[in-house]
């Protein structure tokens, strides 16, 4: 099984070119479904005996998803970017709204931050139950399922009359919304081969990114211009449009699934028994649901990489889900910014996101020249090899914050800590590509509960930070509670750099980071 090298092939998937099944399992199916290239649907063929009854993708093949014309395949990635976009705007559009939230509803300044908290904890816990779901049952299915029930609970949060129907109403829309931060990736290397991914994976990457900060962006023109429900009703707008475009666009593109249900249609028309992979396997979904959430918590316990790595990947979201709260306080504060050119000063953080995708084909070239290094003395690859970018994305962000902390000021020019926070969104999607890539690469049996222990981390220290920033900054005040982070970021940028280069030699004292029969194989081969 191939490595994946976009940043976001590795990322999302479930991981997706090992999520035809449960950790511990994946050996069984693979991202094709355990295919091969030749179809086993000729009579001649079985009587050779009873696996020559296995479907598999024909060469040509029009179901294969793979063989989707190039511009189906480009309008399924860009529906699923505009779901993507929306459902991580939805979170940080709300941070507009405080104001009139609190005097509607008489609720106090931290519940009202509620809101956004209960939303990124459920965007944190739905993957735990939607990837595996996806697994048994394709991916169109959880969009349309997951993202309907996301239209009928953002739509409360437009009519509520009181803060308890917001809040329930923010909870249960982020863990719909979750669909696609678990399973979209995966559609998107269903459809294209492996040569084929850099541009739809990197147009995919950059949409989750750039939701947070799209958000306040368009709330402060809704909300200084109409009420505050209207930034609600735009959301429920937005998402029912993409719930008709993935109804009419998104068809089914999970490997394993489509060949099942080739399989029920030859079992149909001859009567013989034909059967895809899927069809012998044993899982039971209350025991793939199950592993998929208690496994999370026991590498975060056991494994000190991912802890050191989760723990720092959570908390740059979470500094980033704080800067909503830290930006009307310096704009607003300082500078004497209105809510609608406040939520302009976010374009900072959008334009640094967009520069660290555009790295992403530096950091393949990088890990090539590793790997041929390594492989010239005729030694087996290192995960270690994925994480450059975190080491550079992990210098960059403490620099950002403390730019951003000690440029906001009143005689500086706003656009100077505009430019620290494009220089913190760099660092922050450099480390989380390297994070992500390495986390797979060095948990194989394991990826998918890895990113899953991932988005656990990040989501708790997300949710929990806007909770305590304004304590933070009334203590401490504008500069020095941002400095406060930019100095927590500073210590724990060496973790990147540490783990490269003793990350081999801890791995070694791992139970988890066992490569996979596939794996051992490759390199039987090369010996």
């Amino acid at each position: 099984m191939s490595r994946p090298e976009n940043l976001e092939t590795a990322r999302q998937l479930n991981v997706d070119e090992r999520v035809a099944v449960s950790d511990g399992e994946l050996e069984q199916v693979d991202n094709d479904g355990g295919i091969s290239s030749s179809s086993a649907s000729s009579d001649d063929d079985m009587s050779d005996g009873k696996d020559k009854l296995l479907v598999t993708w024909e060469d040509g093949d029009p179901d294969c998803p793979y063989n989707m014309s190039k511009a189906r395949k480009w309008i399924v990635t860009l529906v699923i970017c505009v779901g993507s976009l929306c459902a991580t705007a939805t979170s940080s559009v709300y941070t507009s709204t405080y104001a009139g939230i609190e005097r509607e509803f008489g609720c106090s300044h931290i519940v009202a931050i509620l809101g956004l908290s209960l939303y990124v904890m459920g965007l944190g816990i739905g993957p735990m139950l939607l990837a595996p779901l996806s697994e048994f049952y394709g991916r169109r299915p959880i969009y349309l399922v997951s993202f309907a029930c996301f239209v009928c609970f953002t739509l409360p949060t437009a009519l509520a009359r009181n803060i308890e129907t917001m809040l329930v109403g923010r909870f249960i829309g982020g863990l719909c919304g979750s669909a696609f931060l678990s399973v979209a990736g995966g559609t998107v290397g269903d459809m294209f081969l492996k040569h084929e991914l850099g541009a739809p994976m990197m147009v995919y990457t950059a949409s989750p990114f750039l939701g947070p900060a799209l958000g306040p962006l368009m709330a402060g023109f809704i909300n200084q211009n109409t009420s505050w429900r209207w930034t609600f009703w735009l959301t429920t707008i937005w998402s029912g449009a993409v719930l008709i475009l993935l109804y009419f666009f998104c068809s089914e593109t999970y490997h394993p699934v489509l060949l099942q249900k080739k399989a029920a249609k030859l079992r149909e028309e001859t009567g013989l028994d034909y059967y895809a992979p899927m069809d012998r396997l044993t899982r039971s979904i209350p025991r793939t649901v199950a592993y998929s959430c208690l496994r999370p918590f026991q590498l975060l316990i056991f494994e000190p990489m991912v802890a050191c790595l989760c723990t720092m990947t959570g908390f740059l979201l979470a500094v980033l889900y704080l800067f909503f709260q830290a930006f009307p306080k310096v704009f607003g504060g300082v500078y004497g910014f209105d809510l609608q050119m406040t939520g302009c000063t976010f374009i900072g953080l959008s334009v640094g996101m967009i520069i660290g995708v555009l790295t992403d084909p530096i950091w393949k070239r990088v890990y090539r020249r590793l790997v041929e290094k390594r492989e010239a003395k005729g030694l087996p690859l290192k995960p270690e090899y994925r994480l450059p970018p975190a080491m550079l994305g992990g210098i960059l962000v403490p620099i950002g914050i403390l730019w951003f902390a000690f440029t906001s000021r009143e005689s500086i020019h706003w656009i100077v800590p505009i430019m620290g926070t494009t220089v913190f969104a760099i660092g922050v999607l450099l480390m989380f590509s390297g994070v992500f890539t390495f986390l797979v690469d060095a948990y194989p049996l394991f990826a998918a509960s890895a990113m899953a222990a991932n988005s656990i981390s990040r989501s708790c220290l997300a949710a929990g930070f806007p909770l305590f920033s304004d304590a933070m900054y009334n203590k401490l005040g504008v500069v020095w509670g941002s400095a406060l982070l930019g100095f927590l970021a500073l210590a724990m940028a060496p973790f990147p750099i540490i783990f490269f280069y003793y990350g081999e030699r801890i791995r070694k004292n791992s139970r988890y980071a066992k490569p996979t029969t596939v794996e051992k194989r490759e390199e039987k081969e090369k010996v």
